[in-house]
């Protein structure tokens, strides 16, 4: 209790501010905030960022913005309303809007999901947030969009559209009569999830002038027949597109980056409906230079002939990410990497046939890999991998998910080898055992992250990595072509005076 009294708040709540959030293997940061009512104070006051799961049932309106005004310095707020069968929604997420407003006036990042919004909590939120610049929300498919006119810090935005029974086909105001004159939008990152074929959406693409990312999510279309001319409005400055299962809406966009688009440099295609020429057309005529190049496609587009074109057109990838390419041989991925430059920093072959001898020729041929993902390769050994690895000396980030044929051999190889990883991925791996986890945290310098089952971390494998301050999860799930980590919640009971972390397995 003395030292307690010497702190003073501006120092403890600096040290509050510098615990390590995220380590599973040492105690909640919110352990803190049991040791006094100053503690908690400060300990609130300290966060700028929080994560919350929600649900009416124990949350209401006056209720939360209560406890948000515990957090003074708050910048990021994450809000996930879990679906619970046969209860009406439609006010609720309303209700949270209009608390945020009143009480997080400094944040910049609001991220809502699962449940739609209305227009008059959004108008609140762009008086009360000035300064917001990354928003992700739901909205009903009748939605009119020109309430972003309102968000003039807006860089990052995305919207996921949900059909609510009986609602009329959203028509953008302009396409109807000119209601509203094109808006300078500062987004530069934009995501759209879900949306339907004949919808209108000319205003936003004419609006959109900054764009720098577009991401599309299961959609069906780019809008009706004045959104999709509207659409190349946007692409002058276009650097990233994402496209993540939106079927033949793929063609659409290529044909049109085909033509209109020479910024491009970052390019993802995940599970496109099945259109070999359009693909090899753009990759063969495609005036971009591209940099970054992930493709998860029906297995029978990705094939010798397509990756020599690949090579002979992008010599300069610096990032290569390949899932289920089954028709693509060692000879196939040989010729590539022979055309390539030495410069690729990305190599992700996942789910693909690694051939004896390809590794080590990736290995010696790309020595400035930083990371490399192996994933689902169930016939993988360790004669090959060691052998890769034995050239890949400054790799950052490991993932071998579900090397079935890896044993603690391999473990050695890579912190032997590997001198600079960070972020290692051994989850469900099972020739690698408690005894190889626990040689690869003590030996590991730079650890930072590791995911592994956990069963397999014995109790120096935690006490070590809680002194190292290593993360270990072994939560992830599958988003593209990419493993994300699962987000950690705050599940919160505003009938009681204290709150505990859970993590999100209910959520799925």
């Amino acid at each position: 209790m003395e030292m307690d009294r010497i702190l003073g708040d501006e120092l403890l709540e600096e040290v509050l501010r510098r615990l390590h959030p995220h380590s599973s293997f040492s105690s909640s940061t919110a352990d803190v905030s049991f040791v006094s009512k100053r503690w908690l104070r400060l300990y609130r006051s300290s966060k700028s960022r929080l994560d919350l799961s929600l649900c009416p049932f124990y949350c209401t309106g006056p209720s939360l913005s209560s406890f948000l005004s515990h957090f003074p310095h708050l910048s990021f707020l994450h809000i996930v309303i879990p679906t619970v069968a046969g209860y009406p929604f439609s006010a609720f997420p309303d209700q949270i809007l209009h608390s945020i407003s009143s009480s997080c006036t400094k944040l910049t990042t609001l991220h809502l999901d699962h449940a739609p919004v209305s227009l008059s909590p959004l108008l609140s939120l762009s008086n009360s947030c000035p300064h917001l610049t990354d928003l992700s929300i739901s909205l009903s498919t009748s939605f009119s969009l020109h309430w972003l006119r309102f968000f003039r810090s807006l860089q990052t935005l995305s919207i996921s559209f949900g059909y609510v029974l009986g609602e009329s086909k959203h028509v953008d105001d302009d396409a109807s009569g000119g209601k509203y004159f094109d808006a300078e939008l500062k987004i530069e990152n934009l995501t759209m999830s879900y949306t339907l074929r004949g919808y209108g959406f000319d205003w936003l693409w004419r609006s959109c002038k900054s764009l720098k990312k577009l991401q599309l999510v299961r959609c069906e279309g780019v809008g009706d027949d004045t959104s999709v001319s509207s659409f190349v409005n946007c692409f002058k400055g276009l650097r990233e597109v994402e496209l993540r299962s939106c079927g033949f809406v793929v063609h659409e966009i290529l044909s049109e980056v085909l033509v209109n688009c020479t910024s491009l440099n970052s390019l993802l295609i995940f599970n496109m409906a099945s259109s070999y020429g359009l693909l090899h057309q753009f990759i063969t005529h495609s005036g971009c230079s591209l940099q970054q190049l992930d493709l998860c496609v029906p297995h029978d587009l990705i094939n010798n002939h397509f990756l020599s074109a690949v090579a002979d057109r992008f010599r300069g990838l610096l990032s290569l990410r390949l899932n289920m390419c089954h028709l693509v041989t060692g000879e196939g991925l040989r010729t590539m990497v022979l055309a390539m430059t030495n410069e690729l920093q990305e190599l992700a072959l996942i789910d693909c046939k690694v051939e004896p001898g390809l590794l080590t020729i990736l290995g010696q041929r790309f020595r400035n890999l930083r990371n490399l993902d192996l994933s689902k390769n169930r016939m993988l050994v360790d004669n090959e991998f060691i052998s890769m690895l034995a050239s890949c000396n400054c790799l950052r980030e490991l993932r071998v998910r579900r090397c079935e044929g890896l044993t603690n051999a391999s473990v050695v190889s890579m912190f032997k080898s590997c001198k600079q990883l960070e972020r290692v991925d051994i989850m469900n791996c099972p020739g690698i055992d408690a005894e190889g986890v626990e040689l690869f945290v003590l030996n590991c310098p730079g650890l930072r992250r590791i995911n592994v089952e956990e069963d397999k971390l014995s109790d120096v494998s935690r006490s070590w990595a809680s002194k190292k301050l290593v993360e270990c999860s072994s939560l992830t799930y599958y988003c593209g072509s990419r493993y994300i980590p699962r987000v950690l919640f705050v599940y919160i009971s505003f009938n009681s005076t204290c709150f505990k972390t859970k993590d999100d397995k209910s959520q799925g």
